[in-house]
């Protein structure tokens, strides 16, 4: 990392805010403890879906209301949120990996949803139920991000790519070709997406996503200079 820089970068929240107000309470403890003048988080994606309050979490990020500025990334489910608002078709596959739980939590009856007759009503009612500022947070996110000797995406990266020329498909959704190569990237790659008990540190990668909808364990990796620790609820 370079001099007077820290990251605080957490992985995937899938919409527990109860586990974001910590990690924010727990960050902010830590920055006050010596963390440079402007510390930085930055956030992996899928901050919804799966979880009970994909609502909750949304809203708070995109009131940037976070102890340090932050930089979001789009996760895949980000993605495919954003895809529906454009074709109600996408509530086909959403619905299976956590759609349901996020349209629910902005209160839509989504009984309705679980048929494709619904899809229709639910994309309209969702899109007059999601506040601007959201939607413009959403629309702002980014598929990657560099720092010192570290590249962060969402899922990971297509190896053999180089880093420039990586596609945003592959960052949101790659999984077994990524997370098995055993290749040099160039940088270290530091993502979430694929569920491990305990952070996951590899030569060439650092995963981070430790199932927090369902473990409660949030898990944020903190880089300053040449350490790393990790911060977890």
């Amino acid at each position: 990392m370079p001099d007077g820089q820290r990251l605080y970068v957490i992985g995937d929240i899938h919409g527990r805010l109860d586990l974001l107000d910590r990690m924010a309470r727990l960050i902010a403890a830590d920055a006050a403890g010596g963390a440079p003048a402007k510390p930085l988080g930055i956030l992996l994606g899928d901050y919804i879906d799966r979880g009970p309050n994909s609502a909750g979490v949304l809203a708070r990020l995109a009131a940037r209301d976070f102890p340090i500025p932050f930089v979001a990334l789009r996760g895949n489910h980000e993605q495919i949120l954003l895809d529906f608002l454009e074709d109600d078709r996408c509530l086909e596959s959403w619905r299976h990996f956590g759609g349901l739980e996020t349209l629910h939590s902005f209160g839509i009856d989504v009984q309705k949803a679980r048929q494709v007759s619904g899809f229709a009503d639910a994309q309209r009612e969702f899109s007059a139920l999601l506040p601007s500022k959201v939607l413009g947070f959403l629309n702002a996110t980014i598929s990657k991000y560099q720092v010192g000797d570290y590249y962060f995406c969402h899922a990971g990266i297509r190896p053999g790519v180089p880093l420039d020329a990586q596609r945003d498909e592959d960052l949101l959704w790659i999984r077994d070709e990524f997370v098995h190569s055993t290749a040099n990237h160039g940088k270290i790659v530091v993502h979430g997406h694929t569920p491990v008990d305990q952070p996951d540190v590899r030569e060439n990668r650092i995963d981070i996503d430790t199932g927090a909808y369902a473990t409660g364990m949030l898990t944020c990796l903190v880089l300053e200079r040449d350490m790393r620790r990790f911060i977890t609820t």
